[in-house]
């Protein structure tokens, strides 16, 4: 296909408040040794886009620093060595940065196919979201059917995904939320017990529910004065992964219940990782996830979506947390898929 020598992006041009982000024109992105190019439809918009924006989350060496870490669209161009994949394929992917653009590169091991009857706006809701659920709650945690586990902030986009993801999986699931309507989104994607943090004290309603015994998973994205109060949620032999801090990452905490329960408490980023780290992610849910969003099990919320020029409008509504679910840029969204 012919392909431009511009693209329409969004540039960080000044770090801080929205207005430093603006739409601007770059030269096209090249695929290099294992890479495709992606003529992009939709973008997904994430917290680590805000922090990126804000001047506190810099892209990885090597990595564009235009924002965005999930596309989806169609192939335009392949690089050296590329297999298995082809030109004018539909596929989502997960990216190191690049993604507000009208093409984007990335690695093609982490290309996956669009579930079944899904649009552009649908793929680009699940790369970041769903890799990080995966890795963090199912190859770090190890959550097991049987189990329990509570996912804080479960109307985000990580929290609707990882309802779905553990009950689907045989767990029972345990989540907070931040109003009613929020609470009953999140009990309508399969959580057993909603919990409104502002009304209620979700340490002492999960040992209630619990029967005093805990959960044995905790995903959480709080930190601050969330970690000592996990820690008490936690039952013996409990895994907890830490995956971002909206409260902050410093709390003081006894570490006695860690010694005495016999607790693991880990966590990850994963935009730095390996190409290699998160191509098995990627073959983890080509195996074990897709069928359930092919099946329909399983599948993203989408809170709204806006054109990729008012990205600003996206990360104002991403700032105040009044969404359910992802929130996603369209860019070439008439292409066919």
């Amino acid at each position: 296909m012919a392909l431009p020598t511009t693209m329409t992006c969004i540039e960080i041009r000044q770090p801080g408040p929205v207005e430093g982000m603006l739409p601007g024109q770059r030269p096209l992105a090249e695929p290099g040794t294992g890479e495709v190019l992606i003529e992009v439809a939709a973008a997904g918009v994430n917290r680590p886009d805000v922090l990126q924006r804000q001047g506190g989350y810099p892209p990885p060496a090597g990595a564009s620093d235009i924002p965005g870490l999930e596309v989806a669209g169609r192939i335009a161009a392949l690089g050296e060595g590329v297999t298995g994949l082809a030109i004018g394929q539909s596929v989502c992917a997960l990216v190191s940065g690049g993604g507000y653009a009208q093409y984007c590169v990335a690695a093609a091991p982490l290309c996956l196919p669009f579930p079944r009857g899904y649009d552009a706006v649908r793929a680009a809701a699940l790369p970041e979201t769903f890799f990080t659920v995966w890795h963090n709650v199912f190859q770090r945690a190890r959550l097991q059917p049987g189990e329990s586990f509570l996912v804080h902030g479960g109307s985000s986009g990580i929290g609707t995904a990882a309802i779905q993801l553990a009950k689907a999986f045989g767990a029972k699931v345990f989540t907070t939320a931040g109003n009613a309507e929020k609470c009953q989104a999140c009990r309508t994607l399969g959580a057993d017990r909603a919990i409104d943090y502002k009304n209620e004290d979700f340490a002492e309603v999960i040992l209630a529910e619990t029967g005093g015994r805990g959960v044995d998973v905790i995903l959480d994205m709080v930190g601050g004065d969330y970690l000592p109060r996990n820690i008490r949620s936690l039952a013996a032999d409990g895994r907890h992964v830490s995956i971002a801090f909206l409260r902050g990452p410093r709390a003081e905490m006894n570490f006695l219940p860690v010694m005495l329960k016999r607790l693991t408490l880990t966590g990850s980023t994963l935009r730095p990782q390996s190409v290699a780290n998160k191509a098995a992610i990627a073959s983890d849910l080509a195996a074990k996830v897709w069928p359930l969003l092919d099946a329909g099990r399983v599948a993203p919320l989408i809170a709204a979506t806006f054109p990729l020029t008012e990205a600003a409008k996206a990360h104002c509504l991403m700032e105040s947390s009044a969404h359910i679910g992802k929130i996603i840029l369209s860019v070439n969204i008439g292409q066919a898929i």
